[in-house]
């Protein structure tokens, strides 16, 4: 059985444009990935938001995982709301994590607004990219300090979940199964 480790972000302090938080968001998709995950077959082990990225690298590593699994949502920094996309990112030389960025990254297209805009990037920058044992991918899924992608994100918990799961089960080579 494929075994995970599933991060949702633990930033509490990225607020959403339309209201709520990184945090408060990441972790609804993590909860609805849930049933999907136990369907598949896929273990998991998951953070908690009292936990920082810090600390969750560190239980990450004391396990032994096939993925780490990172969910955040991003901000367009100084110019506010002006971007769109979503942004899943490896490690550059870690060959599976490019692989399941890359399966990631082919089905956001399908239920992301902007297909164009979503995209795989090399990063040795992001401690849950760079720090942890097992390979791993961190998933922008978009932008929250922009009104269309925050929208979207909010009013779609449950097909990012789903579609995020279709991927996992895609790239451990099983069948995705959904929950009764």
């Amino acid at each position: 059985m494929p075994s995970i480790y599933l991060s949702p972000s633990t930033q509490e302090f990225n607020p959403y444009i339309i209201g709520g938080t990184e945090e408060y968001y990441m972790n609804l998709i993590a909860d609805a990935m849930e049933p999907y995950l136990y369907a598949t077959g896929i273990d998991f082990t998951r953070n908690t938001p009292e936990m920082t990225a810090g600390s969750s690298i560190r239980a990450s590593n004391a396990g032994n995982y096939d993925l780490h699994l990172s969910l955040h949502s991003n901000a367009s920094g100084g110019t506010a709301g002006s971007r769109r996309g979503s942004e899943v990112y490896y490690y550059p030389t870690s060959q599976n994590g490019r692989r399941a960025a890359e399966i990631i990254a082919n089905n956001l297209q399908i239920i992301y607004p902007v297909p164009n805009g979503v995209r795989t990037i090399p990063t040795t920058t992001l401690g849950e990219v760079s720090r942890t044992r097992a390979p791993a991918v961190l998933i922008e899924f978009a932008y929250h300090d922009n009104y269309e992608d925050a929208t979207w994100i909010a009013n779609n918990i449950n097909a990012i979940a789903q579609n995020v799961v279709i991927s996992l089960a895609d790239y451990f080579g099983i069948p995705f199964v959904s929950p009764n």
